[in-house]
């Protein structure tokens, strides 16, 4: 385990090519959809990363926002209908989950899901059966950490046989619908579809080079799940703690209507990026609730910590301890208080490199960072618009 900040950035960055890879064992030959981006290791993670960043840069996202938009709006319009049946009280961790699955359906997958206004949607329904706590994660987990080799000899799983089988057969019934229609759609899919092309059909590039269909569905498959439950469980902490604190809630709604003063009341992409208040309370809302405990790593080649004793061995595994780095004092003052401030620009030019690391960081950073945070503000505008947001008792 290493919570030194200087050995850590060079373990993520300056130093990436010795800890290429997470280290995080999967057998793709029972587990279809975990041969995607999280799993992979180099060379195949550096292709397929590269093949599939140019869905997430600025103009593709700008592109994207109508869609992540319509989303919003029918967020709204459930709200706003349930408000009618239930006193007013609403659980926004469902509510929420709800309009990630719409996003992520129409983004990633090019499907219109309606989950938000349909309980029943069969999305959801599998997208929930991947996040169920069971004898079997537990063991799966388990083994990860002490006895990888464990996985191989009892065949475990990362995904219910049902769940893998929907989810592949949707990507590929999208594929398959589009270039026979000829659709085309500024999306997640779309990428998926050029990469598909290029490394698939294209003979011309080697072979080591290539990746099959089942590879390129993977790698939508892990878009879903890793926006599924993260998202939604960070903008209801989001909300949480503005429900918990009045004056934030309010000066972030200050700083809302200011902009949509000088905007024609308009909701836009651009409008978005100028809220620099919502930024901070986003950012202390991940530091506080970070989506995932710890980082992982292993050495690809023997590694000498610069003006250090240590020593890191090949195939050494590495943990960095998220959870514990953004809640020790020394780099965060009274770590359990809710306070945006810490992200201002003043602090942030004051803070530790290598002590905030919500999405990761170096080249394996998360790559639907900027969508996740796209998703999130919006929804957090339309409520904090048109709500006040109180705690129930």
């Amino acid at each position: 385990m290493i919570r030194d900040p200087e050995i850590i950035n060079n373990v993520l960055i300056k130093d990436f090519s010795y800890f290429p890879n997470r280290g995080i064992y999967s057998d793709f030959s029972v587990n279809l959809l975990s041969n995607q981006l999280f799993f992979m290791e180099n060379p195949q993670w550096k292709l397929i990363r590269k093949a599939l960043s140019p869905a997430f840069t600025s103009g593709k996202l700008k592109l994207m926002y109508d869609q992540i938009k319509e989303c919003s709006d029918e967020l709204m319009k459930n709200i706003h209908k349930n408000f009618m049946k239930i006193d007013d009280k609403i659980e926004v961790r469902d509510m929420l989950g709800k309009y990630s699955t719409d996003v992520i359906g129409t983004c990633i997958f090019g499907l219109k899901l309606n989950a938000v206004s349909d309980d029943n949607s069969t999305f959801r329904k599998y997208g929930k059966s991947l996040f169920v706590p069971s004898l079997r994660t537990h063991l799966r987990e388990l083994s990860l950490m002490i006895s990888p080799t464990l996985l191989n000899i009892l065949k475990f799983r990362d995904f219910p046989a049902d769940a893998t089988e929907f989810f592949h057969s949707a990507f590929h019934e999208t594929i398959t619908y589009r270039e026979k229609n000829n659709i085309v759609r500024n999306d997640f899919v779309q990428t998926l579809i050029q990469a598909r092309n290029d490394l698939v059909l294209n003979k011309s590039i080697p072979q080591g080079e290539r990746f099959s269909e089942s590879q390129i569905i993977a790698n939508a498959f892990v878009m879903f799940a890793a926006g599924f439950e993260t998202v939604s469980t960070a903008m209801s902490f989001c909300l949480y703690e503005l429900a918990l604190k009045k004056h934030i809630q309010d000066r972030v709604r200050q700083e809302i209507n200011l902009k949509l003063s000088k905007n024609n009341g308009l909701i836009n992409n651009e409008l978005l990026i100028e809220l620099n208040y919502l930024d901070m309370v986003l950012a202390e809302t991940l530091r506080k609730y970070p989506p995932t405990f710890a980082l992982f790593r292993k050495a690809s080649q023997t590694y000498h910590v610069p003006n250090d004793s240590l020593t890191i061995e090949k195939d050494q595994k590495i943990i960095i301890p998220i959870y514990s780095l953004h809640y020790d004092p020394k780099y965060f003052t009274d770590p359990e208080v809710f306070d945006p401030e810490r992200f201002s620009p003043e602090e942030k030019a004051k803070r530790i490199s290598g002590t905030y690391l919500p999405f990761g960081d170096g080249p394996r950073i998360c790559i639907g960072k900027r969508f996740a945070e796209l998703e999130m503000k919006l929804a957090l505008v339309e409520i904090l618009t048109k709500f006040e947001v109180l705690p129930c008792e």
